[in-house]
């Protein structure tokens, strides 16, 4: 290993400052591994001299690199099945009901990495909602602390390789185009997504983000101690309709703030209203 314990100290320190990610002891392999082509793209010989560069520099560039390649960004399109069958069947037709005069629909995407959750709840929309998606006022909010995660949402291209992980046939060859070896989503569902910057440990960053109907935060608090979950779903529930509702991952309870949500599930989907 390249870096000294001193060094991954202060890099688990940096990680927790930036981001309020969790690095515990024995993840060294995993930095090794995420830093290592940042440290080839910065000129240096391993992760240890890396480390070094940051104590002795302010550049956001480089900080912004080591957070960027820290933030694990697995996704796909309709990851797991089951939710996305009682978003279809249950919590959208409730939802549409209840705002039938307003019309007006929010959904917060939060820690959308490259934008395929989001992009996914939209199609969903204009194929099983089109009324919704074509007259009411809709606002997806997509979110994620990474620049780079963040740029890729906004291009909506994806490869092969991604577009062939959940997405049916059907919705490929409806919603996108050929765009070289890469496939892009069509400018119509891109203009249905509003994607921002937001750090989930800062609040203040996601303050614009309010009134909203459906939060999915998916598989994302897994990564935070447990003050910092109970610190974030108490701000999520600041921000949601008192109707609203807040999907999380399948391992994922609203832990420290059990007393603001009512967990309720639909069939193998468990889901949180507000008290």
């Amino acid at each position: 290993m390249s870096m000294t314990d001193t060094q991954f100290e202060y890099l688990c320190q940096f990680i927790r400052r930036e981001s309020a990610i969790v690095l515990e002891p024995g993840k060294e392999y995993l930095v090794e591994s995420r830093l290592g082509p940042v440290a080839r793209r910065e000129g240096l010989a391993t992760v240890g001299e890396l480390v070094q560069r940051l104590q002795v520099t302010r550049a956001a560039s480089l900080r912004a690199q080591i957070v960027d390649a820290m933030t694990t960004n697995e996704t796909s399109f309709f990851r797991d099945s089951h939710p996305w069958q009682t978003l279809r069947e249950t919590l959208l037709p409730q939802l549409v009901a209840a705002r039938s005069t307003s019309k007006r629909l929010v959904v917060w995407c939060a820690a959308c990495s490259s934008g395929q959750e989001p992009y996914s709840l939209a199609m969903l929309l204009r194929d099983e909602f089109p009324d919704v998606a074509m007259t009411w006022q809709v606002k997806i909010v997509a979110t994620d602390i990474s620049d780079a995660m963040l740029a890729r949402a906004r291009e909506g291209v994806f490869s092969q390789l991604e577009v062939n992980r959940g997405l049916p046939a059907a919705m490929l060859a409806r919603h996108f185009r050929r765009v070289g070896a890469s496939w892009q989503i069509g400018a119509d569902i891109r203009s249905m997504i509003e994607v921002r910057a937001a750090n989930l440990d800062a609040p203040q960053s996601w303050a614009a983000v309010a009134g909203v109907d459906l939060v999915m935060m998916r598989n994302v608090l897994i990564y935070f101690d447990s003050p910092t979950k109970a610190k974030i779903l108490e701000e999520v529930r600041r921000k949601m309709r008192t109707d609203g509702v807040l999907m999380l991952g399948s391992s994922e309870t609203a832990v420290g703030v059990e007393h603001r949500f009512t967990r309720r599930q639909a069939g193998k989907t468990i889901y949180f209203v507000p008290r």
